[in-house]
């Protein structure tokens, strides 16, 4: 039985990380147990010996998961059981896994899994900065072939300070927030949030996080060494090639490519020009009887050759795919208010790539119930993206929501939420919506400047517009080249060498996302980038404050309308009445919903009705309901019933008194006959508050002459 090893690593701030291995999960390729507080993250990896037959990609799988026991909860539901990844673990396992993969070989294609599950909780630890940490310490103590150690960390800008790992109070109180993944060389993946920052507080936060990485790594590797681990990797079989296949191929066609490279067409066109060539050169192939061609292989070296030939165009040429300069954003086409039944919409266009955005006002019914391991509450912003297989042109099956919309949309949330009224001046719940109808490129960011503009015609007072951008990379280590592409299309991501998406007002950083598929790139290379990326983010604010810079002054006609009161705590009873009685009846009679909570021993009520006009009705009922009559106040009430000796008076909704026959008249009278009839109106004062039972005291005749009626 191996034994249990453990080293710890100093945050500098009296908290400790500490990584083991040895005790759990043994049978697993490598296993490794990380603490922080009470918070215990297990992470297992294992990588299967043989490769399936013609696999041709690498078939790795990171899964997180949070146990509700290591919470001391039990999963609501009917099933009582951890169910499919929720979007907070999505987002966990999508940054894990941007790190991990680029760290395997280009030829490893083993089925690799990576389960990472939380199976303790501390309220004051956030558990999915710890997962990049646990899955690399265990795949460092495996003999998978690995190019690590990477980790991940949080970083958060509190009262200008860096805070590594920052706790959920903590956050609170943050002005920018991100995660940072990276090896001890190099920084591979940046995400997060931030209240318009700088570029450079940007980059401050990226080296702070990295400068905390490089402690982990080692620790890592100390780890490693306590376990008796040594460098080997297990052996595999690598795919062969077929060197004669590709000197042809690429004879053949270099100068072709080169040619539908440089001729800026179209997406559609240019992907069927690319793939005629290639069609044309196997069927110029004369028949061999005795050897099958490798229509795979060759289609591989056919790639390699596509990508090389377009980033040496980009590098000495400073020719893009679709013609444009380095820094040039492509076309804009903008519409506001498109869909006319929407509370709010807007079609937003950049070259091949189309948000159609809508903004749906709803009521806190409407919210949407956070249930987790470590959460619950409810979320009043909710933004959901959409990636149907038409906007590329493609036909596929239609499954759920995929990781990879997930974590889109929750990128244009992070974003958007910086420009939203405060919580206590929206009284809505906001779904925004962004079905991408066309796709060449960034489409998350398109969803940031539809979103932004259809907020903004549904009247929600954002504090200004939010745009974002795509940027790229081209970079040669031997010559030294570099190119930084603004606003890149799809065939550019996919060859090129990172992806920085930044998004933000004409102030600052909302968000920003970025992952590197090379080593060492310098802070004054990230600073150019960003530095063009702020142009081009201002460049297309200006195309959106043109069609629309400030939220509409009124709610289309058909957007529901709310409005909020605080109440003291003892009127809600009054408010709901025996059984609900009152405020089934208001509602109904007001077409309006109303809703009531306890909040900080007062009562929050939520009015929603079609109408303004039914909104007033249902306050001002309430304003009379929760009113507190005043001794010595004059009021004009109404006689709800007649008894001999006297009138019972309504002085405000649910108010009533006793006027008795004494208090008429200064004339004395014998009988209530004749004097009143139910429903009139008539004005009293109140002249005292009995404080043993409450019942008000009522006279008429103290407001008229005392000689005269």
């Amino acid at each position: 039985m191996s034994q249990k090893v453990s080293t710890s690593i100093d945050l500098g701030d009296g908290r400790a990380i500490s990584i083991e291995t040895g005790q759990l999960a043994k049978q697993a390729d490598g296993s490794a147990l990380i603490r922080m507080g009470d918070a215990m993250l297990l992470a297992t990896v294992v990588s299967s010996n043989e490769i399936k037959e013609s696999q041709d990609f690498f078939p790795l799988t990171v899964e997180y998961q949070e146990k509700y026991a290591g919470a001391g909860r039990i999963p609501g539901g009917f099933f009582k059981r951890e169910g499919r990844a929720g979007n907070h673990e999505i987002l966990t396992m999508r940054m894990v896994d941007r790190v991990l993969r680029p760290l395997f070989p280009s030829d490893y294609f083993a089925e690799t899994q990576v389960i990472i599950s939380m199976i303790s909780a501390d309220k004051n630890v956030m558990t999915d900065a710890l997962a990049g940490l646990a899955a690399s310490t265990a795949l460092m103590l495996s003999d998978i072939p690995f190019s690590g150690p990477i980790s991940e960390t949080r970083v958060a800008l509190i009262d200008g300070k860096h805070v590594i790992n920052p706790s959920r109070e903590q956050m609170e109180m943050a002005t920018l927030e991100i995660m940072v993944g990276a090896t001890k060389e190099n920084v591979m993946m940046v995400e997060g949030e931030m209240k318009e920052v700088s570029e450079t507080e940007l980059i401050d936060a990226i080296a702070a996080g990295h400068e905390a990485i490089k402690k982990q790594c080692d620790a890592q590797m100390e780890l490693k060494k306590l376990a008796g681990i040594g460098d080997e990797v297990r052996e595999y079989e690598a795919k062969e090639g077929d060197e004669e296949m590709q000197k042809k191929l690429d004879t053949a066609v270099r100068d072709k490519v080169y040619e539908v490279a440089k001729s800026a067409l179209p997406k559609a066109e240019r992907s069927a020009a690319f793939k005629k060539i290639k069609d044309d050169y196997i069927e110029s192939l004369p028949e061999d009887p005795e050897e099958e061609l490798d229509t795979k292989l060759l289609g591989e070296y056919y790639h390699d050759i596509e990508k090389e030939v377009i980033r040496k165009m980009i590098l000495e040429d400073r020719i893009r795919l679709d013609g444009r300069k380095m820094d040039e954003v492509r076309e804009l086409s903008i519409e506001v208010d498109y869909l006319p039944s929407a509370h709010g919409s807007a079609l937003f266009t950049r070259g091949e790539t189309q948000s159609l955005s809508t903004t749906t006002l709803g009521t806190k019914l409407d919210r949407q119930i956070i249930d987790t391991a470590l959460e619950s509450g409810y979320s009043k912003f909710l933004l959901h993206y959409n990636f149907p297989p038409f906007s590329t042109g493609e036909a596929k099956m239609l499954r759920g929501v995929s990781r990879r919309e997930v974590g889109h949309g929750n990128l244009a949330l992070r974003s958007l939420k910086q420009v939203l009224p405060p919580e206590e001046e929206n009284f809505y719940t906001i779904r925004v919506v962004s079905d991408i109808l066309e796709s060449n490129g960034s489409s998350s960011m398109a969803t940031v400047c539809a979103g932004s503009l259809s907020l903004m015609d549904a009247g929600i007072k954002i504090t200004g517009n939010v745009a974002g951008i795509a940027m790229g990379l081209i970079s040669d280590s031997e010559t030294g080249k570099n190119a930084i592409l603004t606003d890149i299309l799809g065939d550019e991501d996919h060859l090129g060498d990172m992806d920085f998406k930044v998004t933000g007002t004409s102030k600052g950083i909302c968000a920003c996302q970025m992952d590197i598929k090379i080593d060492g790139l310098s802070n004054e290379l990230l600073a150019d980038a960003l530095n063009q990326a702020k142009t081009a983010r201002l460049f297309i604010l200006d195309a959106m404050n043109k069609v629309m810079s400030e939220p509409r002054a009124e709610l289309k006609p058909n957007t529901p309308r709310v409005e909020k009161v605080i109440i003291p705590k003892e009127f809600i009873g009054t408010i709901i009445g025996p059984g609900g009685k009152e405020i089934q009846e208001l509602q109904k009679e007001t077409d309006t919903i109303i809703f009531i909570e306890e909040i900080d021993e007062k009562g929050e009520v939520t009015i929603t009705g079609k109408t303004s006009e039914s909104v007033e009705k249902v306050l001002k009922r309430i304003s009379g309901l929760t009113a507190v009559p005043e001794i010595n106040e004059v009021y004009e009430g109404t006689i709800k019933s007649i008894m001999p000796y006297g009138a019972f008076v309504e002085i405000m909704p649910g108010k009533e008194g006793l006027l008795h026959i004494s208090e008429i008249s200064w004339k004395r009278l014998e009988s209530m006959d004749g004097l009143f009839n139910v429903g009139d109106l008539v004005k009293v004062k109140l002249l005292d508050i009995d404080s043993r039972n409450g019942k008000f005291k009522l006279s008429r005749k103290v407001l008229l002459e005392k000689n005269g009626e």
